[in-house]
């Protein structure tokens, strides 16, 4: 079940016959989610079979190796480095890319804790907002059940990341909209890179695409009620909290993209990539901005839906380099208990 008022309706129209409508179908989408979970949802003890010999991390596997779909794998550079050094430089970076994830994954488990207890009896989203906490912490589970397997010591996001996290799940009951931003900041990129790897590369090591295929079965349905909570919120917003959050938005993406998709340090130290090469990299040439753009296709639909695209904020995503066209709109949500 979808709205059928057009999204600027939302702001310019929000009367009490619109606002009940909306209600209906925002609680319709809730119910759906909520039922996904109990119906659709996965156990990565159960799921994937670690211990499986085709499941073993060996030294010299060249599935390792990094495909052109991600960011440094596609560099001129990187195919010119031995293959050994490829392989080691692919597991430390997917490694690392589950220790971030398993690191933004316990704030959002921290921050939607906090922000269900605030919520008044018989509020829909508690029950949601819980379930979504319980596959998080196996996400948590999988992502470090992989990094050590790898046997690579990797840190993560970047030390400021990491020094601030006990912060940041705060900001779901301080200000929820933004925390709302930043989960978006996080699953939309790693969503976005996980899908292009599914698609498109054939040669993935079966433990990596195990945990990518877990992981975007059940972030569909989280990215699904941060897009339908914020749908719902921000329209009823003030003229001045509208625009304030218009910048915030696109600010926080970009902020949080380079925490998920840009390596710490230590990886360019560990395997010496020239300083010209990382800013190639991340994100100085032709390729890595129209990546970065694309990443948040689906955001800058959401934008626009929620009244958040006006001429100052179009020039901060700009700025940010972070700018595009929106995806198209589509009808959302399409969660039933069997999806």
């Amino acid at each position: 079940m979808t709205s059928t008022l057009n999204p600027q309706d939302r702001i310019k129209e929000y009367s009490p016959v619109a606002k009940e409508k909306l209600d209906e179908d925002y609680n319709q989408v809730l119910d759906d989610l909520s039922d996904a979970s109990v119906h659709r949802n996965f156990d990565p003890y159960i799921d994937i079979d670690w211990d499986a010999p085709h499941m073993a991390v060996v030294p010299g596997d060249k599935r390792w190796i990094m495909s052109p779909h991600d960011p440094v794998g596609r560099h001129p550079w990187f195919r010119e480095q031995p293959v050994d050094k490829q392989i080691a430089m692919g597991m430390w970076r997917q490694a690392n890319v589950a220790k971030v994830g398993l690191q933004f994954e316990s704030i959002l488990i921290r921050g939607l804790m906090q922000y269900s207890d605030r919520l008044p009896n018989g509020a829909k989203e508690f029950r949601y907002t819980t379930h979504e906490a319980k596959e998080e912490c196996n996400h948590t589970l999988m992502f470090q059940e992989f990094v050590n397997r790898t046997g690579v010591d990797v840190p993560g996001g970047p030390r400021w990341f990491r020094r601030i996290s006990p912060i940041i799940p705060l900001f779901s009951t301080m200000v929820p909209t933004i925390f709302y931003f930043g989960v978006l900041a996080g699953e939309e990129p790693i969503d976005h890179i996980q899908k292009e790897f599914l698609r498109k590369d054939t040669e993935l090591h079966p433990t990596m695409q195990a945990i990518m295929q877990l992981h975007v079965a059940e972030e569909a349905r989280h990215i699904s009620f941060a897009h339908h909570l914020l749908r719902e919120t921000i329209p009823a917003k003030g003229p001045l909290s509208r625009f304030v959050l218009s910048i915030a938005m696109p600010i926080v993406m970009r902020t949080l993209c380079d925490v998920i998709a840009k390596p710490p340090r230590q990886f360019r130290r560990e395997f010496d990539i020239p300083r010209s090469v990382w800013k190639d990299l991340f994100w100085r040439s032709p390729e890595s901005r129209q990546f970065q753009s694309n990443v948040f296709g689906d955001v800058r639909m959401l934008a626009e839906q929620c009244g958040l695209m006006n001429p100052v904020s179009r020039q901060v995503w700009r700025l940010l380099r972070i700018s595009g066209r929106p995806s198209r709109y589509r009808s959302e949500p399409t969660y039933s208990a069997a999806a």
